[in-house]
């Protein structure tokens, strides 16, 4: 982790930079392209991960779409043409509604999960459609602090074909951000998935981010026992809520399981971690 030595969290932001672009041109590359394409919610993951497309692949060769639903906040879909203008992307903005109430008709008592889970799976689906049409790699944009809490939807906001932003925690997004001077409306409104109205994260977590974010640093970073985790200050229940998290949360961040029937299982023995040829 490219951290600093004054704060465990604190990172080299230029550092950062310097490799997050330099792996999206290379992992793009390795699939034969040189484009991207990413959903531009309005909130401050997209923004960095469109910030570092448009610095690695340079601002006509990528691609983000601004997908709201009848029910989002108006300011998402300002703040994601305030961030494309500024980084000079095209921004499409593709409505979301008419699929997704079509669909819910049919199960009109269907609560807020059932249909933000639509949503987060509908914009990605539109996301790889528009990604054969413009021939680049889907970018993800889920930082660590989410996918370790399972924050987020399977094959959903958390799908895509490279993530250059799984490394980074929240906390660590910000800093990044505020480097790569995107506005300061993106960067200084509260985190959220606009999935219904009113909604954040931290409200719906029960947490904020720099209280989770120092504790999964002294819990996954440091590898702290229970006994080191409470002499640090952490709450023994918040803890516990957060290991259930992270545990109850597992199949999201691994490939889905195949039964092993041969020797040279797909995932399990037959892993290579670059491309291979034939």
């Amino acid at each position: 982790m490219t951290v600093s030595s004054s704060s465990p969290l604190r990172i080299d932001a230029p550092l950062v930079e310097w490799i997050l672009v330099g792996f999206l041109r290379e992992e793009v590359a390795s699939a034969g392209l040189s484009r991207a394409v990413l959903g531009l919610s309005g909130g401050i993951d997209s923004a960095v991960a469109c910030a570092l497309a448009a610095r690695a692949f340079g601002p006509e060769h990528v691609l983000a779409l601004c997908m709201p639903y009848r029910s989002s906040d108006p300011g998402s879909e300002r703040d994601a043409r305030a961030v494309a203008s500024a980084l000079g992307v095209r921004c499409d903005v593709v409505d979301i509604t008419p699929q997704v109430d079509a669909y819910f008709a049919r199960f009109p008592d269907a609560d807020s999960l059932r249909r933000g889970n639509k949503m987060a799976r509908e914009r990605m689906s539109i996301l790889y459609d528009r990604s054969a049409e413009f021939r680049g790699l889907v970018i993800g944009t889920s930082n660590k602090t989410e996918l370790l809490l399972g924050y987020g939807t399977l094959f959903g906001d958390m799908a895509s074909a490279i993530n250059p932003l799984g490394d980074l925690y929240k906390t660590q997004i910000f800093q990044l951000a505020r480097h790569l001077g995107l506005p300061e409306s993106v960067v200084g409104k509260a985190p959220s998935a606009d999935l219904w109205e009113g909604q954040t994260d931290e409200a719906e977590m029960g947490f904020t981010y720099e209280a989770v974010d120092r504790l999964l640093w002294d819990l996954v970073e440091r590898r702290f026992s229970e006994a080191e985790l409470a002499v640090a200050g952490h709450d023994p229940a918040f803890v516990a809520r957060v290991r259930r998290m992270i545990a109850k949360s597992q199949f999201k961040r691994r490939m889905p399981l195949i039964a092993k029937l041969s020797d040279r299982t797909i995932n399990a023995d037959f892993r290579y971690p670059r491309d291979w040829g034939t």
